[in-house]
């Protein structure tokens, strides 16, 4: 069987010349399974998915599949792996199980949030999984009334709020998660996010760095001037840290058109990076620009699913709402 599957994946991701490159995206792997996210994976479930990766694709670093791509020099089966905004657990959780496998990965860091940071998402779901009370009033804030009785009032609650306040300006957002702290009545633990010091310790372990900005700003909702600082600085301060230029970007949130434009795709490239991903689904192609290679996460813990929504992938055509970044010049 896995013989079988290895060929029809030889077959839909193609080598060489009409080489197709699947990248997956995630962000946490927990120690343990998460009851609000229970489709977030945990070390256990992220192992298996690990082993069952390894059994199908070639699994290769960000970078070095990149130019491959470019080169015509990608053999089939190609995927890489990436986590976005810097959590500890990537590297106490999930850098372990992938070792076990020989396998890399891209962990693309929002470097403001390093040593103790919160991002706004993290704050608003602490603030639900801890509060005591059974019920939340946020209409004045106009984000709505909210049940908190079990499990999956907090999940429904916080997929509500989240959307509501994604694209407010960044000081902004993080100020009403933290209003909905105060209401909910919680204080903040160890918060999630990487050190500095274990910034290198990715590396270390075998791990690559990329840039995700400072504060995880929607660039599109900032001044083009607070765009480039945010890309420039987080550029700077990580290949800081680990010694080394940091070559590889991932746009927030990501969708082009909406959470990005062609501005920032060049700020991007001008800004000396190799390449850039986004969350539009597909895999990518050589004909794809490198500065807005296509990601995507079949979420699904059974086995044949994974691989069906895997195939569909390799069959996308990635978005090309934006223009190429060799247009903008």
């Amino acid at each position: 069987m896995r013989a079988l599957w290895r060929g029809i994946f030889d077959m839909a991701s193609g080598g060489h010349d009409g080489a197709r490159l699947s990248i997956l995206i995630f962000h946490r792997v927990h120690a343990a399974p998460d009851p609000l996210f229970p489709g977030e994976p945990d070390a256990a479930s992220f192992a298996r998915l690990m082993a069952h990766v390894a059994s199908r694709f070639r699994v290769l670093p960000l970078g070095s599949a990149v130019r491959a791509l470019r080169e015509g020099t990608l053999p089939s089966r190609a995927l890489c792996i990436t986590f976005d905004d810097g959590y500890a657990d990537n590297l106490t959780v999930a850098a372990p199980i992938l070792r076990r496998h020989g396998m890399s990965a891209t962990v693309f860091v929002a470097s403001g949030y390093l040593d103790g940071g919160w991002m706004f998402n993290d704050i608003v779901i602490e603030a639900l999984r801890a509060t005591r009370k059974e019920e939340l009033d946020l209409r004045a804030r106009n984000l709505g009334h909210f049940a908190l009785r079990n499990d999956d009032d907090r999940g429904r609650a916080i997929g509500a709020i989240l959307p509501s306040i994604k694209y407010l300006p960044p000081g902004e957002r993080d100020a009403v998660a933290r209003q909905i702290l105060r209401d909910a009545e919680v204080t903040l633990p160890q918060s999630p996010m990487l050190s500095s010091d274990m910034v290198p310790a990715l590396v270390a372990a075998g791990l690559d760095v990329g840039a995700h900005t400072v504060m995880h700003p929607i660039l599109a909702r900032v001044s083009d001037r607070e765009a480039q600082a945010e890309i420039l600085q987080s550029k700077e301060q990580l290949s800081r840290l680990v010694d080394r230029e940091i070559t590889l970007f991932a746009y927030p949130n990501g969708t082009p058109g909406t959470d990005y434009g062609p501005g920032h795709v060049r700020m991007v490239r001008e800004a000396g990076f190799a390449a850039a991903v986004t969350t539009s689904p597909g895999a990518a192609t050589a004909a794809c620009d490198p500065f807005q290679l296509p990601r995507f996460t079949p979420w699904s813990k059974v086995a044949h699913k994974f691989d069906v929504m895997m195939l569909r992938n390799l069959r996308v055509a990635p978005l090309r709402a934006m223009p190429a970044a060799a247009e903008l010049a």
